[in-house]
Parts: structure tokens; C-alpha cells; sequence
């Protein structure tokens, strides 16, 4: 299994797709090249276009030639040299037979990073979303995030589409607001923790969290979006720029 970070901002996801660039695209070509056959990978969860990963992890079944822990040292070598430079191993190892990253992931840890104000970041453009304006009522986000934290149906938190015939139950552990500097820029930062997520579903809760930061809503106004099971609900859906898959726990 290997741990992969990358910068989205050139991708149109995660996923493989024809006729467009994407992570798992150049991971397998980069598999393929270095195995001599191809490979089939699996993720911990698909990030879409503009997204980033700090702790993404990616399973594939052990290949012949690559079975001892110094031939993952290789494997590792090999894919950092044969993947663009905004794509990183930061590790390799192996698991039990059968192991899936996307199934046997326990828990997942995302983060979104928020700048407010009217001077645009300049190191943290790519990687947080610009809020122009009055800085935002922290406090009141925090007291409206409360709401989120357990088990709910998240249907109001998700794209609509993507919800047809699928439950929309899911338990988050977590939902911190956390006041964080980057390169002398300051930013907000939302933590999000949860067994598993929806499509869309910590942009939408970023931008819903905003409107109550904004003023526009009462922290309240969470419950009712949560009991409306309704996209139109909630609040927009916060950009791509802004989002890091941060972290799995097995």
C-alpha cells in the first residue's frame, strides 16, 4: 500500500478517467512502467478536480519482483521519479492479503482552509479558499459545527444526484474550527473527521458553516438544514482550492 499527497490544482480527480489527467491515471501508467504489467489500484477516497491529499492511501495486489521490504524502497524511488512533481510517495509498505484502503479504512480526516479578508493570500492561493470581506464570527461557526458532530442523515450535505438510492447516514467524530498560520498567512481551518463521507460532502459543510460565520445564519440554522434532507437547504459548496484529504486510519 503506498501514501500519496498531491497537489489537485492540474487534476480532474482522483479517479481514472479517459481523456483527462488524474492521480490514479499517472500512478498506474507509473506502475505499469516500473512492474513491467498493469496495475489496478484501489484508494482510501476519491478526491474531485482541485483537491488536494496529504494522507491519501492506495492499495494494489503485490507483484511479482516487488515482495521484500527493499524492493518497496525501490518501488518507492521509482514511482517519485516517474510521477510528476506535484504527486508524492511519502510511503510504502505492505499488508494483509485481501487488504482494501477503501474498505478497511476506519476513519477519515479531511481539512479545509478558509482566508478571510480583503488581501488575497499569496503562498496559500492553491490551497485555501479565499473569503473576501469581514473576517468571519468563528465562535458562532464553532457553536453551529457542534450540531454536525454524530450520527445524522447528511442528505442536505451532499449532491443531490449522488444520493439517488444510497443511504446518506454517516457519523462524524469531530468538527473543530482551528485559527492557524501558513507562511505568515492566516488561515481558518476546518477539521472533519468522520467514518466515511458523501460526494461534496465537506464543501457543502464548509459552505454552510460560512453562511453562519458570514452573519447570514444562526448556528441553529444547522439543525434544520440537517431535517430538511434536501441539497437546497444548505449552504453553497465551498471551492475545490480550499480542500485536503488529510489523513486514513485502519
Amino acid at each position: 500500500m503506498l501514501t500519496v499527497a498531491y497537489d489537485g490544482t492540474g487534476y480532474a480527480g482522483f479517479a481514472r478517467q479517459p481523456e483527462v489527467q488524474t492521480v490514479q491515471g499517472k500512478l498506474e501508467e507509473a506502475l505499469r512502467i516500473v512492474t513491467r504489467e498493469p496495475v489496478t489500484t484501489v484508494c482510501a477516497g476519491r478526491t474531485d478536480a482541485g483537491v488536494h491529499a496529504l494522507g491519501q492511501q492506495v492499495s494494489f495486489p503485490v507483484v511479482e519482483g516487488f515482495e521484500t521490504e527493499s524492493d518497496l524502497g525501490r518501488l518507492k524511488r521509482s514511482l517519485d521519479a516517474l510521477t510528476p512533481d506535484d504527486i508524492a510517495i511519502r510511503g510504502a509498505r505492505f499488508e494483509r492479503t485481501g487488504f482494501s484502503a477503501r474498505f478497511d479504512a476506519k476513519e477519515r480526516e479531511y481539512r479545509y482552509r478558509i482566508v478571510a479578508g480583503s488581501t488575497p493570500p499569496v503562498f496559500m492561493r492553491r490551497f485555501a479558499w479565499w473569503h473576501k470581506g469581514p473576517s468571519l464570527d468563528i465562535p458562532a461557526m464553532r457553536l453551529a459545527a457542534d450540531h454536525l458532530v454524530g450520527e445524522h442523515d447528511f442528505r442536505s450535505f451532499c449532491m443531490a444526484a449522488s444520493a439517488e438510492g444510497r443511504t446518506t447516514w454517516r457519523y462524524l467524530d469531530r468538527v473543530e474550527l482551528l485559527e492557524e498560520s501558513h507562511l505568515g498567512e492566516d488561515c481558518l481551518v476546518v477539521r472533519v473527521i468522520g467514518n466515511a463521507f458523501l460526494h461534496n460532502m465537506v464543501r457543502i459543510i464548509v459552505g454552510t458553516l460560512v453562511e453562519v460565520g458570514a452573519g447570514r445564519r444562526e448556528p441553529s440554522w444547522v439543525v434544520e438544514v440537517l431535517g430538511a434532507r434536501d441539497r437546497s437547504a444548505a449552504g453553497p459548496t465551498a471551492p475545490a482550492c480550499g480542500l485536503t484529504f488529510w489523513e486514513v486510519r485502519y
